[in-house]
């Protein structure tokens, strides 16, 4: 790997620290507004960014949610623009990027993986009670 890029395990190959600076601030700006913007909303309640990853040119950005019911995606549709002016306020890049607000597939995957293994460790007797 060359100096000044690290890996981005979550959701791709290669950054560059740069876009990994900014996925980061991102998220913190964004977790913070949409705790600020739940007390006026509960469809926003007990929403966690896991991640947030930005195109290589900034005009797009995918916020990544532990788990994201229709209520919560409708109502962050619903804020987008608001959200994207708090971005555009407390962040100096180039660019403001479109949000688009999507369910982490990794959590996914990691509570399928959970209850394979569990269904695994089953003592037999247990699993036939079912």
């Amino acid at each position: 790997m060359s100096p000044g890029r690290q890996s981005f395990p979550a959701h791709g190959g290669a950054r560059y620290a740069r876009s990994l600076r900014i996925n980061q601030v991102l998220r913190e700006v964004l977790a913070e507004e949409i705790e600020r913007l739940a007390d006026a909303d509960e469809r926003l309640r007990l929403l966690t960014i896991t991640s947030v990853e930005t195109a290589p040119d900034l005009r797009n950005a995918t916020v990544y949610l532990s788990t994201l019911e229709d209520e919560a995606a409708e109502a962050l549709e619903e804020r987008r623009t608001q959200l994207q002016r708090t971005v555009a306020r407390q962040m100096r890049i180039k660019r403001t990027p479109r949000l688009a607000f999507v369910a982490d597939p990794a959590i996914r995957s990691g509570a399928a993986v959970e209850e394979a293994l569990r269904r695994v460790r089953r003592p037999p007797e247990e699993a036939d009670d079912r």
